[in-house]
């Protein structure tokens, strides 16, 4: 569902794609987040998804002014997920808020999987 403004230069029309792509960004921008995991688990298998495909590990839903997203996140292995998760939290409030105006009540995160550093 989009979220439309409407002043009197225009109208802007937000989708929901646009807004996880916000999300994505601002999650893995965070310390301690590897990337985004497919909304689909296949075979019991997160899949990290690159850059073009962040909003595909995000799920938004808007009402009205309000929104609650959902992250699907693969953290790096020695991070403490519960600070990794506050962190993302924060900031994916911060951004969207930042840049559609709308109140995000919950940010929502499944951690799928923790990846080791290649070359351990």
């Amino acid at each position: 569902m989009a979220r439309e403004v409407t002043n009197e230069l225009g109208t802007v029309i937000i989708t929901d794609e646009v807004i996880a792509t916000i999300a994505g960004v601002a999650a893995t921008e965070c310390y301690g987040v590897v990337g985004m995991a497919s909304r689909r688990l296949r075979d019991g298998l997160a899949e990290l998804l690159g850059r073009e495909n962040l909003s595909r590990g995000v799920e938004v839903a808007v009402e009205g002014h309000r929104a609650v997203i959902k992250l699907n996140l693969i953290v790096g292995y020695g991070t403490r997920i519960s600070e990794v998760a506050h962190n993302v939290c924060e900031q994916v409030k911060y951004r969207v808020e930042g840049a559609t105006g709308l109140e995000v009540v919950r940010v929502n995160m499944n951690v799928q999987g923790v990846r080791v550093a290649d070359g351990r």
